[in-house]
């Protein structure tokens, strides 16, 4: 396997993490987007490693308490585990599956539990970012971060993360235990981070990585409305899918789209680009499953857009989306 560094690298906090300008999100691979494809993600893996990718994001809510998304991606990485990073997350309780992805548990026990299954699973000695997934209200953000800094005092975990943090956590878990990385969602659709969040990371230090870069697939351009996606498909009842909000946001993919024809471009291409133009201190880790669409997708690193392109996005997406980016259950808490 030839790895080819075309990637620029980039700088995410203060504590040495330094990975290629775009990473790659595996949760679509077992979750959310419809039967897994586990040969599917092994080779899509492998071909973004040969373009230079280095920063891979799993966690254990994407396996749903099984593994399998990090099974998953410890088995495609066998070859060249020491040349990337790995990311994973804690910070959900799995014990109800009626409950995925909204009962919360980050007691200091559950996460050196899950650390150590996450170990196991990824067939590694360590983990290079370990994430909170969600802030959980019920445990101290300064015990999540005394924890994560015994276990990178320990060397099973090189540098600490949080995911969908609001400034105050962000401050309080910093203070404890330096945060290296934020991962937050943050797209051309959903701009919420850029009034509170980004200013206070980038007075900390700490790098940002926003997940759902291409708006959950909706800025690839390839989308029907939310009833032609199986149930197991979250874009079925993603608000942004739904009558309303899709034809909006449809228009504005479309006026998207022209603009990056005229530059001999993807859509999906200008919207990673305009991710990385918000600042050097950002790295995007757009998921598919297609080892195309990642050549695609690191290309736009590649990019270069005028300040008269920004202007130009900025006209079609002021304010983002149409539609919220979770069902109200499911927003998280900061």
């Amino acid at each position: 396997m030839t790895h080819d560094k075309r990637l620029p690298e980039r700088k995410l906090g203060t504590q040495g993490l330094r990975t290629g300008a775009i990473g790659l999100g595996t949760m679509g691979m077992t979750l959310a987007y419809g039967a897994a494809d586990e040969d599917g993600g092994v080779a899509t893996i492998r071909r973004a490693y040969d373009l230079g990718v280095t920063l891979f994001d799993t966690a254990e809510l994407y396996g749903l308490g099984t593994g399998s998304n990090e099974q998953l991606l410890g088995r495609a990485v066998q070859g060249f585990r020491d040349d990337v990073s790995i990311a994973t997350k804690f910070g959900f309780d799995l014990s109800d599956p009626s409950k995925a992805g909204v009962a919360l548990n980050s007691r200091p026990e559950h996460i050196r539990e899950v650390t150590e299954n996450s170990l196991r699973h990824l067939g590694t000695d360590h983990i290079d970012v370990l994430y909170q997934h969600r802030v959980d209200p019920d445990v101290p953000i300064e015990d999540v971060a005394g924890t994560v800094g015994e276990l990178i005092a320990e060397g099973k975990v090189r540098y600490f993360g949080l995911s969908e943090a609001g400034p105050d956590t962000i401050r309080r878990a910093h203070a404890v235990q330096p945060v290296s990385v934020l991962q937050t969602e943050y797209s051309l659709f959903e701009r919420t981070v850029e009034s509170d969040v980004l200013p206070v990371v980038r007075e900390l230090g700490i790098g940002f990585v926003p997940y759902s870069p291409l708006g959950r697939g909706f800025l690839t351009g390839a989308v029907k409305p939310a009833a032609g996606y199986p149930e197991d498909d979250m874009r079925s009842w993603d608000d942004r899918w739904q009558p309303g909000n899709y034809e909006k946001n449809l228009t504005a993919v479309r006026q998207l789209t022209a603009l990056a024809n005229a530059k001999g471009i993807a859509v999906t291409q200008l919207a990673l680009a305009w991710l990385l133009a918000q600042g050097e201190d950002i790295v995007p880790i757009p998921g598919t499953r297609s080892p195309q669409r990642v050549a695609e997708n690191t290309a736009a690193a590649r990019v270069n857009l005028t300040s008269q392109d920004l202007t130009e996005i900025r006209r079609i997406l002021p304010f983002g989306a149409a539609g919220s980016r979770y069902p109200e259950s499911m927003m998280p808490s900061w």
